[in-house]
């Protein structure tokens, strides 16, 4: 999801709208990963404090030894120790702030441009070979090199296909 943040945190500051990643990783360790990624949008550490748990993303000890979760608005089987989640605040002229909204799972695709594009085409997101459905998903300098099957389009033309 990351990688999709920057192009779309130049636009929303002119909304009025402050994107801000949330870890529980040390902040030196965040930062030297952002980084390494070039990523450029705010990142913060929750590490030593209750938010990621607060918010049903990361899990107890307790809740992993029951073997089920409370995430996405149900209970689940504990399959891992953090899951992705987004939340939005609301700050008002008073500076208190106020939850307005979660969303889990899925929901987060709202996060990843390429699902979006990926769902317009002939094959959608080919995931149903996989073990998972982000099974293919890499940071960006972890995908091969490869080249490219296709010539690069005109100036000022905008398309995609899948080879």
């Amino acid at each position: 999801m990351a990688d999709h943040t920057d192009g779309m945190n130049l636009h929303l500051p002119h909304r009025d709208v402050t994107l801000l990643a949330v870890s529980r990783a040390p902040l030196a360790e965040i930062e030297r990963f952002r980084r390494r990624m070039g990523w450029q949008f705010k990142w913060v550490s929750s590490h030593g404090n209750q938010f990621n748990y607060d918010f049903h993303v990361s899990f107890t000890p307790e809740e992993k030894a029951k073997g089920e979760v409370a995430y996405n608005y149900g209970t689940w089987p504990f399959l891992s120790e953090e899951l992705p989640g987004i939340s939005v605040f609301y700050k008002d002229d008073a500076g208190d702030v106020f939850h307005t909204y979660s969303t889990y799972g899925r929901g987060v695709e709202v996060m990843m441009g390429t699902y979006s594009l990926l769902d317009l085409m002939p094959q959608g997101r080919d995931e149903d070979h996989l073990g998972h459905t982000m099974e293919w998903v890499r940071h960006h300098d972890r995908y091969e090199q490869s080249s490219p099957a296709k010539a690069a389009p005109a100036a000022g033309s905008c398309c995609a296909a899948r080879s």
